[in-house]
């Protein structure tokens, strides 16, 4: 089941988003203020911090998909697999 924007906009920190291929993960969360992550691959944690408003960060999740912590473990298991060649695997 998708999550959008416009059913589940409850705002909560280590929330990850996906829109497009980036991914969104709120590092942390004021009354006012968002501090949040953006990533390219979730599994190397290599990103740019930025500091917003929280009505700026809602227009930028606008039309995103919050992930679910089932739907960021698949994910870090399918980018981890793809770091790993295939002579590596183990039968």
């Amino acid at each position: 089941m998708l999550r959008s924007y416009a059913l589940c906009m409850k705002l909560a920190q280590n929330q990850v988003w996906k829109q497009g291929n980036e991914y969104f993960r709120i590092v942390h969360l004021e009354r006012l203020e968002v501090k949040y992550k953006a990533l390219k691959k979730l599994l190397t944690g290599e990103g740019t911090h930025h500091h917003v408003s929280k009505k700026e960060f809602c227009r930028l999740i606008k039309g995103a998909e919050l992930l679910t912590q089932d739907q960021v473990k698949e994910i870090w298991r399918e980018e981890g697999l793809e770091a790993i060649p295939p002579d590596d695997f183990k039968k």
